[in-house]
């Protein structure tokens, strides 16, 4: 399925300031198996070790169960164990990463929702064509050949982290849901 974006006179829940909405097929017609989007998450490398209170771990990664209690000798070990310094986004590079974010979007005629830049980590809802993998990697090699052309990033490495999250969007609320989650409920702005 593919989502198509129109304007309506109101937005929706008065979330998006372009104010569009998702117009589906009807339901005899729908792929219940093509999601309405993705909330893709990737992390700046090395600042989220685990041996901090609440981080998941390969054996601790199973819907509603407790996350990891805080360890400090597993974090000295992880941070002992980093092949470069952690990688935290200022001012110059965040708005570089978000416009890779648009225009990876852009080029290859995915429909950008939102994005949010964070010191730590970046937020995006997309909805594409492909599997959220094929979508979190071009986010990532975009946002990293972007910074290396403004000469922000000369690190052999790349500035984000192994893998990342890939949250499928089933619903148009879920979607909603994620698109607030990414504009509105990252705590204060940056500059």
């Amino acid at each position: 399925m593919v989502a198509r974006r129109y304007r309506t006179p109101s937005d929706s829940e008065g979330m998006l300031d372009s104010t569009f909405q998702i117009m589906c097929p009807p339901q005899e017609f729908r792929d219940d198996h093509t999601p309405f989007g993705y909330l893709i998450t990737f992390r700046c490398y090395g600042t989220w070790l685990h041996g901090k209170e609440g981080s998941v771990d390969r054996s601790h990664n199973t819907y509603d169960t407790p996350k990891l209690t805080a360890d400090a000798a597993r974090h000295r070990y992880n941070r002992r164990a980093l092949a470069q310094p952690p990688v935290r986004l200022d001012a110059r590079q965040r708005p570089i990463v978000e416009q890779a974010i648009r225009e990876t979007c852009e080029i290859r005629k995915w429909s950008f929702w939102a994005v949010n830049v964070r010191t730590n980590h970046v937020h995006a809802v997309v909805t594409a064509n492909c599997k959220p993998e094929r979508v979190l990697s071009a986010f990532k090699a975009n946002a990293t050949r972007k910074l290396r052309e403004a000469k922000c990033w000369d690190r052999e490495r790349s500035p984000s982290a192994h893998r990342g999250s890939k949250r499928y969007l089933w619903t148009e609320k879920e979607l909603l849901d994620a698109i607030a989650y990414v504009l509105y409920d990252q705590s204060e702005p940056l500059e």
